[in-house]
């Protein structure tokens, strides 16, 4: 898609862009943190969740992240890794929403559609 330069017109006058830019990638490379736990949700779809640690690079520290494997090849996948072992994600980010006892409940997750051991 070609890109157009950002006018200094005022906004009524500006060029007019393709409406969506947006883009969801996400590619990470840390360790798993503990074993994956395979979950049948109450709509019948089976998903795989497991945490891996990734080291910030700006600074100290590490973040733990949430996976979930939700296709087949990626849930058979999921269930072969082991806590320490390295591993590339490639998926994007999504917020999952729940109801809880206390009301709706949401936490983000990368939605991986490619494991690989490394």
């Amino acid at each position: 898609m070609p890109v157009k330069q950002a006018s200094t017109r005022s906004p009524k006058d500006s060029v007019e862009l393709p409406e969506d830019y947006s883009k969801n990638c996400v590619q990470l490379c840390g360790k798993v943190s503990g074993a994956p736990a395979e979950k049948e949700l109450p709509s019948g779809d089976k998903v795989v969740e497991f945490r891996i640690v990734v080291g910030r690079a700006s600074r100290d520290g590490v973040d733990t992240l949430d996976i979930a494997a939700w296709s087949s090849k990626t849930r058979r996948s999921a269930l072969t890794l082991k806590p320490g072992q390295w591993v590339e994600i490639e998926g994007q980010i999504h917020r999952r929403f729940w109801q809880a006892p206390n009301g709706l409940a949401s936490r983000w997750q990368v939605e991986s559609e490619i494991i690989t051991k490394i």
